[in-house]
């Protein structure tokens, strides 16, 4: 594709700046529109689903035929006319129509990866996918491949009123045609192509209306454009013959001049009286269209010589002007709105909403992150040091670091909920596999989700979709039964799978779940002793299904390209574990299976307690920290192996002396730790022995084993107000290690 660029103050205007953004809001487009194609009820489908399905098509369409993307412009167009027949009703859906759409948008995928990437090897042929839409199209009566696509209605948020200008002397207003009265010569009525006079302007330069013929020699199918004559120097007249609809030469055009700048009239049309005098609002036809489907993008026309109050030219239903179900405008009348009535002079500048959300690109919000992390580390040596000093001779300065340290939380939360998005991003493409997967295997599945709103750091979500993508196609290839076996054993033909994610203190835990046939005990353990495993009849249940962790396990029959080689599982449990994240299995055989993984949410920022041994400090999340009291030596019971436990309230749990665990170094050999905290991580709880809480704190996390090594029952670093390096405890761990 050869870029297309226009002359613009001495600098190259080129389209491939806004390359990235296309990618993007197609990539979203298209995610839409498979979201909405899965969602669609085919037999009570509304008006309002089938509008928006077509709308992402159309989008897609538009952008890709702006940039040249040839391949993907054609497919989406095909679809386009496919979605057309459906919103107008001439077509009933049906899953044959979702089954080639999805593929459709699958397709298009690749070509824009293809387009992205700028690869340079075969594209995936098209041929065969056009000629199913075209057949499904033409199950109304002619076929899609020779009928052009019907313009797009206009998108909800369409361009505010558009004031016209002074009026023009020497181009008078044509009257509002029409659709059914318009006559197009009879080559262009044969081809299906349109012959149109494009005027533009006014325009502080004119020269910027030279980009609009580059667009229709580098974009193939377009169709032709030639320049006439103009009497007015700010005004660029063209004739175009071209198949494509007004909204697309719309889209096409604005990159150039403003949308309000453009007025599209057919040529050839009969003429409808008008009112003398009065301002008129052209409406741009599509021959053959039903008053339903009719284009509503309203183009101003030029004042007759008389001077006249401008026009107000809505592009909304109900406007004065704006068609009516017969065709003819709703409203003839020479009657201004007031919202119209502005001073001839006034610029014609059209209000544009503002948008709810910018792009900017990851590493501009880590970088922002960093920034609040230092920012967080000198506010707590500020307000270190000012522990010092004499709160009577500074009273404003503490009173300014109190504001300093609640404005600076404030920041912090939120420049980490930036990097927080809703789960609902990794549940989303699970029902489009489910879909395809459940048809593969015969097998009839219905999927829910629970918790979508939920929300997760970006990097987690990210590292979290694969492993749960192994663990809902496992359970769907392996615990979901055919629809035969089901009924005979008293369940319903269609299985459910449910996948839910919820906060749990410091922790994330996300769900999978299905009503299948669960974990064979009988049939794990003969696979394992097969494998040479050690295992014994004494294990518990949730030791043999953690054999299924096991690298090349699998209990498959027969390998198949959906599962079977025993390396799905294995993947999931090494992701998460590097996530410092943990599964945990429930089954009960016959009834179906629960998968659980927790993770933490290790954010760059967290709220942590920080706990004295000798001269060390460490810090405790305080999500993990239950309480904390002290005790005297004698209540602790030491049981087998030296192992000591501490009776708090009927229930004994488990103690850790952080001490012994990081071989602190004891320089007061008569002090003795006395200070226990309660930590509860993975459902367990255990005591922790300190000598001192030094408080509660922000801390900033810092990578530890990216900058020195993996230490074992720490999860990271931070630096203190006083400069020191504090090591965060990995609470899973301590847990853990109580277990044992």
């Amino acid at each position: 594709m050869s870029d297309v660029h226009q002359e613009s103050g001495g600098d190259n205007f080129d389209l491939s700046q806004f390359y990235q953004i296309f990618f993007e809001e197609a990539g979203e487009n298209l995610d839409l529109m498979e979201q909405m194609l899965l969602n669609m009820d085919l037999v009570t489908a509304n008006d309002e689903d089938l509008n928006g399905i077509f709308r992402c098509a159309h989008s897609v369409k538009g952008g890709a035929a702006t940039f040249g993307f040839s391949d993907v412009a054609e497919l989406t167009h095909q679809m386009e006319s496919l979605l057309d027949k459906l919103r107008r009703h001439e077509l009933d859906p049906n899953s044959a129509m979702v089954d080639v759409l999805l593929e459709s948008a699958d397709i298009s995928r690749v070509l824009l990866a293809r387009h992205q990437t700028s690869d340079t090897s075969d594209p995936p042929s098209t041929v065969d996918l056009v000629r199913r839409i075209s057949e499904l199209a033409a199950g109304g009566g002619v076929p899609a491949a020779t009928v052009p696509a019907p313009s797009a209605a206009p998108a909800p948020i369409a361009p505010a009123p558009v004031v016209e200008s002074a009026p023009v002397v020497a181009a008078p207003a044509p009257s509002a045609p029409v659709a059914s009265n318009v006559v197009a010569p009879a080559s262009a009525a044969v081809s299906g192509q349109r012959v149109l006079e494009v005027r533009m302007g006014p325009l502080d330069r004119p020269e910027l209306a030279d980009g609009i013929k580059d667009l229709f020699r580098d974009i193939t199918g377009l169709g032709e454009i030639s320049e006439l004559p103009s009497q007015q120097a700010d005004y660029r007249l063209f004739k175009v013959v071209t198949t494509s609809s007004d909204d697309d030469l719309l889209d096409l055009f604005v990159f150039h001049v403003s949308r309000e700048q453009v007025h599209i009239q057919p040529t050839g049309g009969a003429p409808v009286a008008s009112p003398a005098a009065a301002p008129a609002q052209v409406i741009a036809p599509v021959a053959a269209a039903p008053a339903a489907s009719r284009p509503q993008a309203v183009v101003a026309a030029a004042a007759p010589a008389k001077p006249a109050a401008p026009a107000t030219f809505g592009f909304f239903d109900g406007a004065p002007g704006a068609p009516g179900s017969d065709g003819a405008p709703k409203d003839a009348s020479p009657s201004v709105p007031k919202a119209a009535a502005r001073p001839a002079a006034a610029s014609a500048t059209a209000v544009q909403p503002e948008a709810a959300t910018i792009r900017v690109a990851i590493s501009k919000v880590d970088q922002l992150i960093n920034l609040v992390g230092e920012l967080v580390i000198t506010q707590a040596m500020l307000a270190q040091y000012s522990q010092s000093l004499d709160p009577t001779q500074n009273q404003q300065l503490l009173a300014g670091l109190a504001d300093l340290s609640r404005n600076t939380r404030d920041l912090q939360e939120s420049v980490m909920s930036i990097r927080m998005i809703p789960m609902s991003i990794v549940f989303n493409r699970f029902p489009r596999m489910l879909r395809d997967l459940a048809s593969k295997l015969g097998k009839k599945v219905d999927f829910v989700t629970l918790g979508e709103a939920t929300e997760l750091d970006k990097g987690l979500v990210e590292k979290i979709t694969d492993p749960l993508t192994h663990l809902v196609r496992n359970s769907c290839d392996h615990g979901i039964e055919m629809p035969a076996d089901r009924l005979s054993k008293g369940k319903t033909e269609t299985g459910t799978i449910t996948l839910s994610a919820a906060h749990q203190g410091g922790s994330i835990v996300i769900e999978v779940r299905d009503d299948g046939r669960g974990l064979s005990r009988d049939k794990i353990m003969n696979k394992a002793r097969e494998r040479g495993i050690d295992v014994s009849d004494q294990m518990t249940d949730g030791e043999v299904w953690q054999l299924i962790f096991a690298p090349g396990f699998s209990t498959a029959e027969v390998v198949t390209d959906v599962s079977g080689r025993g390396v799905g599982m294995d993947v999931v449990k090494k992701n998460i574990a590097a996530l410092n994240g943990s599964v945990e299995i429930e089954s009960s055989e016959g009834f179906g299976m629960k998968v659980s993984v927790r993770l933490p949410l290790t954010l760059a920022i967290m709220d942590g307690m920080s706990v004295g041994v000798g001269d060390e400090v460490y810090i405790l999340p305080l999500s993990a920290v239950v309480e904390s009291f002290q005790v005297k030596g004698d209540a602790l019971s030491t049981v087998g192996q030296g192992s000591q436990l501490v009776k708090v309230r009927d229930e004994y749990m488990p103690v850790i002396e952080l001490e012994k665990v990081f071989q602190v170094p004891r320089y007061n050999r008569d002090q003795d730790s006395d200070i226990m905290v309660v930590i509860e991580a993975e459902g367990s709880r255990v005591v922790l022995l300190v000598d001192e809480l030094l408080g509660q704190q922000q801390v900033v996390v810092k990578n530890l084993e990216a900058n020195y090594r993996k230490v074992p029952n720490v999860s990271g670093a931070t630096i203190l107000g006083d400069g020191k390096v504090a090591l965060i405890l990995d609470t899973s761990a301590l847990v853990r290690r109580s277990r044992h």
